[in-house]
């Protein structure tokens, strides 16, 4: 069930930055490919999906990832939704 969440989430942070879907499961430092999968690992978090499960959906994708990286991620983005409070309204229409 939590996959299915992950998955539509991939599919509508990717329309979001204009990204192939392929293209954020690569090693890049990108920084829209980044920022792309930090709003990722945020949208999951919220919706209550164990650290674990990202990164065993990310590595079902060919993108092996840490523990803390995705911390850093999810702590990135809620640094930018207080910020800035467009970043927040477009987190709230994709949650």
């Amino acid at each position: 069930m939590k996959k299915n969440v992950f998955n539509e989430y991939v599919d509508k942070v990717v329309d979001l930055f204009n990204l192939k879907k392929d293209i954020l499961f690569i090693k890049s430092k990108r920084k829209d490919i980044v920022d792309a999968r930090h709003l990722l690992y945020y949208l999951c978090h919220e919706r209550n999906m164990q650290i674990r499960y990202i990164q065993e959906y990310m590595a079902d994708n060919g993108y092996e990832i840490g523990h803390s990286s995705i911390i850093y991620g999810i702590s990135q983005v809620k640094y930018k939704i207080e910020e800035d409070a467009d970043y927040q309204t477009i987190c709230n229409e994709i949650a």
